[in-house]
């Protein structure tokens, strides 16, 4: 029996599309916070970038899916379909990973909370005069294990609208090529006895 509703919370191509614009805009401002001040709460230096491109990478995607559901392009979904299993993969480690170092880098933060907001750099290299920066103040009123708290919700409910859109896209491929036979009532379709 073909359930055309499983796990539907609104109409499948509307629906799909408006979770693929929250997934992206989400993931594309998150990307790019990380991408300008993530240096404040990651401390080696390429780790920051890489966590702020996947996240630009996931919003990418979700516009790809948002594209394909739109113009109800089989080709681009499913190479929708096939993009997303890697993509919570990668996302799932990055979690994990994410998560693991803001733990180590807990004192360096309360560091620069305590220190008017200043970059923290290890004691054998000289901060630069470029460096004016802050971090952003909320960090700071809220202290780390709130922090740390809204990470870890926010990077697990991440991985959940994720493995959902995964979801709505598959089964916007499904139902393409489910009815991809039926023509109607002209051409030998399904209403022809």
């Amino acid at each position: 029996m073909w359930c055309d509703n499983c796990l539907l919370l609104f109409p499948l191509r509307g629906g799909a599309i408006a979770w693929a614009v929250l997934l992206a805009a989400y993931s594309i401002a998150g990307g790019l916070f990380l991408l300008m001040r993530g240096q404040f709460l990651f401390f080696t230096y390429p780790e920051w970038q890489i966590y702020g491109g996947i996240g630009v990478g996931v919003g990418a995607a979700a516009v790809m899916s948002m594209l394909a559901l739109s113009n109800r392009s089989y080709i681009w979904i499913r190479a929708a379909k096939f993009l997303w299993p890697f993509i919570i993969v990668i996302s799932a480690v990055r979690a994990i990973i994410m998560i693991v170092q803001l733990q180590r880098g807990k004192d360096n933060i309360m560091w620069e909370c305590n220190n008017g907001g200043m970059l923290w750099t290890p004691a054998d290299s000289a901060p630069t005069v470029a460096d004016t920066t802050t971090i952003p103040g909320g960090f700071c009123t809220l202290g780390f294990a709130s922090l740390n708290t809204a990470f870890i919700v926010s990077l697990l409910v991440d991985l959940v609208i994720q493995t959902y859109m995964f979801f709505l896209t598959w089964r916007f491929s499904k139902r393409l090529e489910h009815y991809s036979g039926m023509k109607g009532p002209f051409h030998g379709g399904y209403y022809n006895a």
